[in-house]
């Protein structure tokens, strides 16, 4: 063994109890071993443990055996039976790595600069067996946790780690019996405050999970209100991929057809459309729904993109006539929100359309239809007569003739506005 080997031998104990007391100090969900001296003690002994294995295996760059990888998931195992959160277990693994190589460091400063073969030895064998080590740390953790909590919280857990990008997704993907896709249609289905009780549809959330088996959680905001979050898998993406089809451009507003070069657009998967119908016609209440698809590690970013299109998305009662929008569908109305004094202005467009027999519904659902009178008519279950005599009431109250360019451009916004905002 080296003289960098012999200085970290020579400082494991101390190195260890150092670990401990960071964790002490910094994780209030250790706190509590200042208390517990016989857990205090079997967490200082595996902090050692660990050290000794490290300078016992690293000389000879030899790997991590079966036993240490056991007795590494038995310690994740201990971790996640307690009741660990995600952000402490993630914290646990940050810390020590950093006094990992902390601890390196101040080793080869001891030797006067001397033992770089040895740090190269040790710093060739650290990156690969840590990444195993933790792998195992996470498998023994998500043990415990499928245990310890049901499976729609274990799904919920499953979308919360792939949204954080957390190395711990692929096990619990694993432990629900879910594989994981390259690509997700991350979609946002909004309940608004008060649509229709004070109670969230933790149920109906449950019956989705059993039904439809993806990621999905359920962010209550009070009142009844909050957004379901399901990350569905891109089918699309994948046949590309193993169709050694061309690249698609994968962003939060979506991917560009060949025949629109230059424009991005998002598909919308089918069960996206049946999910986002199903939880609508099992709550019943307002829903509107918006969706954003990215690769694995980009799904932060398509999740702000789905939120941000959901809130601008009218919000439907029929199931029928709900469907997960893109950024295409209401790039307008994504844009006026972040310029108020428009958004301000297209509320008072739609004000003017009060007066009117439903002139607001009408409007929605003569875009709906592509402005085709006998559809729209057959829609409202209305006479094509009185569809234009609407028509041209909205023209009346608000100088805007519904088919002009300039109609189609204030009045589909005004109108989208209204209704998301209802």
């Amino acid at each position: 063994m080296g003289s960098l080997f012999a200085e970290l031998a020579r400082q494991a104990a101390n190195s260890a109890r150092r670990e401990v007391e960071t964790y002490t100090r910094e994780i209030p969900e250790f706190a509590s071993l200042d208390a517990d001296t016989r857990a205090r003690a079997e967490t200082l002994e595996y902090a050692v443990w660990l050290r000794r294995r490290t300078i016992e295996l690293s000389p000879d760059n030899t790997a991590l055996t079966a036993s240490d990888l056991a007795d590494i998931a038995s310690m994740g195992e201990v971790r996640g039976g307690s009741g660990m959160s995600l952000e402490s277990r993630q914290e646990v693994l940050r810390l020590h790595t950093a006094l990992m190589l902390r601890e390196i460091n101040e080793a080869v400063e001891a030797q006067r600069g001397g033992g770089a073969e040895e740090l190269l030895r040790m710093m060739s064998w650290f990156a690969p067996q840590g990444e195993r080590g933790i792998a195992a740390y996470c498998q023994g953790f998500v043990t415990a946790l499928s245990r310890r909590l049901p499976y729609v919280e274990q799904v919920a857990l499953l979308a919360r780690t792939l949204l954080a990008h957390d190395p711990l997704a692929a096990e619990l993907a694993s432990a629900v019996g879910m594989e994981l896709p390259g690509s997700f249609a991350v979609t946002v289905i909004r309940v608004p405050h008060g649509a229709g009780g004070h109670h969230g549809p933790e149920r109906e959330v449950e019956a989705l999970v059993k039904t439809h088996r993806v990621p999905m959680v359920w962010c209550p905001a009070g009142d009844g209100g909050g957004e379901l979050i399901a990350l569905i898998p891109d089918t699309d993406a994948e046949a590309d991929i193993n169709a050694d089809a061309p690249a698609r451009a994968h962003t939060v507003t979506g991917r560009a057809p060949d025949h629109l070069p230059g424009l991005v657009f998002d598909s919308v998967p089918g069960l996206a459309l049946d999910l986002v119908r199903d939880f609508a016609g099992a709550v019943g209440r307002p829903c509107a729904a918006g969706t954003a698809t990215a690769p694995l590690a980009e799904l932060a970013d398509a999740l702000e993109g789905a939120r941000r299109i959901s809130r601008a998305t009218p919000l439907r009662r029929a199931p029928a006539r709900l469907r997960p929008h893109t950024a295409a569908d209401v790039f307008v109305e994504l844009a006026v929100v972040d310029v108020p004094f428009v958004d301000s202005w297209l509320a008072t467009v739609a004000r003017h359309l009060e007066p009117g027999p439903d002139l607001v519904l009408t409007l929605d659902a003569y875009y709906h239809h592509d402005m085709d009178r006998g559809a729209t008519a057959a829609a409202l279950n209305v006479h094509p007569r009185t569809l234009d005599y609407r028509l041209r009431r909205v023209r009346d109250l608000t100088g805007l003739a519904p088919g002009s360019t300039r109609g189609v451009r204030v009045l589909s916004a005004a109108v989208t506005r209204h209704l998301a905002v209802r």
